[in-house]
């Protein structure tokens, strides 16, 4: 029996997943949240065999935590569905944490999930290739000045000497790393520079 955690915003589409799965006798859903707060709780408590991720419910500054998780958990592994306009976001992941996750389109058919699911429990690699081609020809979210603004940034250097690096204000670097950290999702700074360079946008 594959023991499977289910971490997805919205009732109604966690439930109609939650049917879809339990109506196959080889998998068993233990335990479902809708809350990204409680998903890397669920994985510590329950230790499924495999947990199915929605990441329009988990900010991406978070996926590289539970992908380390899920390797910390031992066999504990991750299915990750992942909306079309992201899949840039997912580009460094889907290669750092392959053999631990998988990133399935969201808008995958439900038998695609369920044979990842097995795949994953047998501890077999799953490829989207559909996502991989996304991700690769999706353009980065970025305008041009971000991506100069934070690769500096990446570089450790300061607001000041950015602003005169690129000759704009002080005030111009803030409001660019704002953005940039709105796009990426991230809480802070530096979670935004690791998002962009595990994504390949800087």
């Amino acid at each position: 029996m594959i023991r499977t955690a289910l971490a997805i915003g919205g009732g109604l589409a966690r439930g109609a997943l939650a049917y879809v799965l339990t109506a196959h006798d080889d998998i068993e859903v233990i335990a479902e949240v809708g809350d990204p707060d409680e998903a890397a709780a669920t994985i510590l408590r329950h230790h499924p065999d495999v947990t199915v991720f929605d990441l329009d419910l988990i900010a991406a500054a978070e996926l590289p935590h539970l992908c380390e998780l899920h390797r910390d958990v031992g066999r504990c592994r991750a299915l990750v569905l992942v909306p079309p306009r992201r899949a840039a976001q997912v580009a460094g992941a889907m290669t750092r944490y392959a053999s631990d996750v998988a990133f399935l389109g969201k808008n995958a058919p439900p038998h695609s999930m369920v044979d990842a699911i097995r795949r994953l429990a047998r501890g077999e690699r799953v490829v989207d290739a559909d996502l991989v081609v996304a991700a690769l020809d999706a353009p980065g979210p970025l305008t041009p000045r971000e991506r100069d603004v934070l690769d500096l940034a990446a570089q450790g250097l300061p607001v000041r000497e950015i602003a005169a690096s690129l000759g704009i204000s002080a005030g111009t670097v803030r409001n660019h790393l704002a953005r940039v950290t709105m796009k990426a999702g991230a809480r802070t700074r530096i979670e935004a520079i690791r998002i962009a360079q595990e994504a390949g946008w800087i």
